[in-house]
């Protein structure tokens, strides 16, 4: 009577799998050695997947690894936010307390999303407000942490079940696959891709995994026939019948799962009687249950992935022993296995619990959901506390109870938003819309919006004893679509909403989704959204201070920072500071205030503008407001850059760069890396420079620090000579900026180098036709950091071609043009004031009226800064113009000018630079060096003539004039003509024209180089 009941159904003996294990054991070794390893496996229900990774977890064990299992939490079509995590993440912290505390020492606020437990330790701050990066932050924070606990130790997490997985577990795994770096870590994700059809939401994550190189995908196979038979044997203890192994082979088809349970059933005798129907197979042994035992099986069925002993018995309602013995006969007979956690039951396979849940009545399955519901509601203890809100929820909505539905989810949209499962909270904000309607008025009436609302207050009412309204669901679930990324279902959101207030006339409800449409616009592409934020501000207009009107002026003010920024948005910033002020919204007002300070540094107010940043910074950090610190150690070293104060800029920076990983702000951290390197280049630290752009361009996760990245590295290489990856970072930079937003902080910087490209690739009308475009566009008050670096670009590239003939054209105009916009901005600033010294220098060099004079004043004004390249550059300038007088005084002057501006190209790299330091010397025969000089044999010295004498008969040759001699070798006309005569003596011939007739039959100088040496002069640009 015991035999089918001590049956086995799964064989104790582990069959093939042999090639997969080996890569999963491969990667552990990997992993060991410091390498993170990530492996996706995929594969039909019942084909293996769990019993692979439990040989595999136990593999890990043996050899020393750390195994942290967790698994997608299935209730009825719901899924637990973050389920697998927060189990494995328990498994780690039981397992590795000390590594755990430490790797989440001071973050464990935000992992208290994931871990409920680590808030208790938490210190207190203040309310964090929601904003965009919440969800990047606690994923970042997640990473580093996996990465400290398995800084010494080799540790194995692996998630189960990601079909059923949730929209903010699967972010999160794709964020962890793709940013891991460091540790001794494995992440192993199985899935069943029978159920992954053409519009499963775990589809795009697969297509994106498997574009990434550093993910292993593996694909489970169907046993073969041998392999079947092993299973077989192992089942039975015995040596199967090979008949019976074509039977069962041929009816599973292979897959392990189905050989289990046809083995059972031929061993119980009943395999001859059962149908080929897959429901057949899945209820045979449990329809041999005893009917209490059925009857509980049907409530797990119903009760999710897992069900927990109390809230099952509560649910059952039998008698306590007759539970255990319901229990253990489905125990027994392999259909129900404790949960790992040891306090709760699930199925064996989850295809016998989709079977078995598919076979209840409909009426059957509201009503244990209801029954669940009620449990749960009378005694919360029944389940984790993380997990209670959601499955009342889930529990309520299948018992078809709007009444008792409605305020469980909304309670479960709550929980979600604290967690950053923004997606889960827009569903359920969904599913509270869908049931608002058949929900009883009186049941409307009792909910709160300060229970419910929290992304704006409610306006004008007292949040306590106002009913919740349908507009602060949309405005919830609006808010939500946005930080989710869900912005259209978002947008469309919010234009039900507007429809909705046209006629009730609240004007700062509508202010505020105004608002966030303007947000939403710009996130699409859609358009810059100054249309709706103004809409905005003309709603507000006139009206009482309140939170809502002091957001939409810091939005207004700050969007006008950055596109047109000047008084209007220095009043902008004036007035949020002052409305935030007087309703003591602190954290708008901090935020406001780093905005008013770097318009007024912009505004010429330099030194106060810098003090209040300094101010706010401190300040924020202090009280906890984590976002506006990261938004300072932005902007505060922007504008200290900005105003030349590159060497104060750079620590902040490194600074910056620290805190807003530690607190996981990565759109902070990635303009932190993009302003470093923007420091580092006019501090002359070229090489460390572009690893910074390189970091700014890997963390960014928007497109618009990974533009500036990309600018940054098309202006080192520039300077560097290279013009082929300068164009193509200019064209990446041009991408990721787009044309639905335009700010003159990207097209200024964009015009400024491709000015710099076409200049350096000689194509000087597209020089002009550039920096047209860019006057067109304007220069708007306070972007004369990146005005001036463009004029200056440009008029260095006018006054490089002013002897070509085809520069002469339209060079009038161009010269008044830079001129005129030169006037318009301010010198406020010394940096700012060097560079206006710089452009003049320039537009007189243009002009051919550029004296030493000009250039020690441009020379002077760099000294006081710290832009060694800059420096470099102008005293070659100076050492070009010392030596047109050609006085012994000068020329000492001039080598040891050059002698500095060639070690500072030498040593940054900047081959233009050097060329054009070397070419100059060259030209005026100065040695930079102490070394002697090494002149390599020329057929010219047979003839008898010098080295001048050889440069003088190579001008002779295409045509130069004395005069032109003179200017182009930096000697007096007299001392030109000198040499020619001497030329000609020892040429033995009459003139200039046999002079060159001699050169060129003797084939003394290859074809154009004659002019090469005027040319390289002329048109040399040394970066913009």
């Amino acid at each position: 009577m015991l035999t089918p009941v001590e049956t086995r159904s799964v064989s104790p003996v582990f069959v093939g799998r042999t090639d997969e294990l080996d890569t999963l054991n491969a990667a552990l070794a990997r992993a060991a050695a410091g390498e993170p390893q990530a492996l996706v496996v995929g594969g039909e229900a019942g084909v293996g997947k769990t019993r692979l990774v439990e040989e595999f977890a136990t593999a890990a064990c043996r050899q020393g690894a750390v195994v942290a299992l967790g698994g997608c939490v299935e209730i009825g079509a719901d899924g637990l936010p973050f389920a697998p995590f927060s189990t494995a993440l328990r498994a780690l912290r039981r397992a590795l307390p000390d590594e755990f505390g430490a790797a989440a020492a001071g973050q464990e606020e935000e992992l208290a999303r994931l871990l409920p437990e680590l808030g208790e330790t938490a210190p207190a701050r203040p309310p964090r407000r929601h904003d965009e990066e919440g969800m990047a932050r606690l994923f970042e924070l997640t990473a580093r942490l996996l990465e400290g606990v398995a800084a010494d130790r080799t540790v194995l997490v692996a998630l189960e079940d990601l079909h059923w997985a949730d929209a903010s577990t699967r972010h999160l795994l794709s964020y962890l696959l793709r940013t891991l770096r460091t540790g001794r870590l494995v992440v192993l994700a199985t899935y069943r891709s029978d159920d992954i059809h053409r519009r499963h939401p775990l589809r795009p994550l697969l297509a994106e995994l498997d574009r990434l190189r550093t993910v292993h995908r593996l694909e489970l196979a169907r046993f073969t026939r041998e392999e079947v038979g092993r299973q077989i044997a192992g089942i039975l203890a015995a040596e199967p019948d090979p008949a019976q192994v074509d039977e069962i082979f041929e009816r599973s088809d292979g897959n392990a799962f189905f050989v289990e349970e046809l083995a059972v059933a031929a061993c119980e005798g009943c395999c001859a009687g059962l149908s080929d129907s897959l429901r057949d197979l899945l209820l045979v042994r449990v329809e041999t249950l005893p009917e209490t035992a059925q009857r509980v099986a049907r409530i797990v069925a119903e009760g999710g992935s897992t069900v927990e002993y109390r809230l099952l018995a509560a649910v059952a309602r039998l008698a306590e022993d007759d539970l255990i013995e319901a229990l253990r006969a489905a125990v027994n007979a392999n259909i129900l296995i404790a949960a790992p956690g040891g306090d709760g039951y699930r199925f064996r396979h989850s295809l016998v619990r989709e079977a078995v849940a598919d076979d209840l009545l409909p009426g059957e399955r509201s009503r244990l959901s209801r029954r669940y519901a009620e449990a749960l509601e009378d005694d919360p203890t029944l389940v984790p506390a993380d997990e209670g809100d959601m499955r009342l929820a889930s529990y309520w909505y299948h018992a078809h109870d709007p009444a008792k539905a409605l305020p469980a989810v909304l309670n479960a949209s709550v929980a979600a938003r604290r967690r950053h499962a923004y997606s889960e909270q827009l569903g359920l904000l969904e599913r509270a819309m869908e049931l608002w309607d058949t929900a009883p008025e009186d049941v409307r009436a009792a909910l709160r919006p300060i229970d419910y609302a929290e992304v704006y207050p409610p306006c004008g009412c007292d949040p306590a004893t106002t009913p919740l309204r349908f507009l602060d669901l949309l405005a919830e679930a609006a808010f939500a679509g946005r930080l989710c990324g869900e912005r259209e279902r978002a947008l469309k959101i919010t234009k039900r909403a507007l429809r909705l207030l046209e006629d009730e006339g609240d004007q700062l409800r509508a202010a505020w989704f105004w608002t966030q449409r303007s947000s939403l616009v710009q996130s699409l592409g859609r358009g810059d959204g100054w249309r709706e934020l103004a809409t905005a501000q003309e709603l507000v207009r006139g009206l009482p201070p309140s939170e809502v009107h002091a957001e939409v002026l810091g939005s207004v003010a700050n969007w006008s920072m950055l596109h047109e920024p000047g008084p209007e948005a220095l009043a902008a910033a004036e007035r949020a500071v002052r409305y935030a002020r007087m309703v003591d919204a602190r954290e708008i007002e901090l935020n406001a205030r780093v905005t008013l300070g770097g318009l007024r540094v912009d505004a010429g107010d330099v030194e106060a503008g810098l003090a209040d940043m300094y101010r706010v910074k401190e300040q924020a950090i202090q009280e906890g407001y984590t976002y506006v610190a990261g938004r300072a150690y932005v902007n505060l070293p922007s504008e200290l850059e900005s105003v030349g104060r590159s060497r104060e800029a750079a620590p902040i920076l490194e600074e910056g760069a620290r805190f807003t990983r530690k607190f996981g702000l990565l759109g902070s951290e990635a303009w932190t890396w993009a302003n470093l390197s923007e420091s580092l280049y006019s501090l002359g630290r070229w090489e460390e420079a572009v690893g910074a752009a390189a970091t700014a361009a890997r963390r960014g996760p928007s497109t618009k620090p990974l533009g500036t990245a990309a600018l940054c590295l098309a202006h080192l290489a520039l300077g560097r000579g290279d013009l082929a990856e300068s164009a193509r970072q200019l064209a990446a930079a041009r991408g990721y900026f787009g044309t639905h937003d335009p700010m003159p902080q990207q097209w200024l910087p964009l015009a400024r180098i491709a000015v710099g490209l076409a200049a350096a690739q000689g194509r000087l009308l597209d020089v002009r036709a550039e920096f047209e475009r860019a006057l067109e566009a304007g220069f708007p008050p306070g972007t004369h950091r990146y005005a001036w670096p463009l004029l200056l670009a440009a008029a260095t590239a006018e006054a490089d071609a002013r002897t070509l003939p085809a520069a002469r054209a339209g060079s009038a105009d161009a010269l008044d043009r830079i001129r005129g916009a030169a006037k318009r901005l301010t010198t406020g600033a010394p940096v700012w004031l060097a560079h206006d010294t710089w452009v003049r220098a320039e537009l007189r060099r243009a002009d051919g009226e550029d004296t030493p004079d000009t250039w020690s004043e441009v020379v002077t004004a760099y000294e006081s800064l710290e832009r060694p390249y800059d420096l470099a550059r102008v005293r070659h300038r100076l050492a070009q113009a010392l030596l047109s007088g050609g006085g012994d005084d000068e020329r000492d002057r001039a080598t040891e000018l050059l002698r500095l501006a060639g070690a500072v190209a030498d040593q940054l790299g900047a081959r233009p630079l050097a060329d054009s330091v070397a070419l100059l010397a060259q030209r005026a025969r100065l040695a930079l060096t102490c070394a002697p000089r090494q002149t390599p044999a020329d057929p010219v010295a047979a003839l008898g003539l010098t080295s001048r004498e050889r440069d003088v008969l190579r001008l002779v040759s295409v045509g130069r004039t004395n005069r032109q001699i003179a200017e182009e070798l930096f000697i007096s006309p007299k001392t030109a003509s000198v040499h020619v005569s001497n030329i000609l003596g020892k040429l033995g011939v009459a003139g200039r024209g046999e002079a060159a007739a001699v050169a060129h039959r003797l084939g003394l100088f290859p074809a154009g180089t004659g002019d090469a040496l005027g040319a390289r002069q002329r048109t040399g640009v040394h970066g913009s």
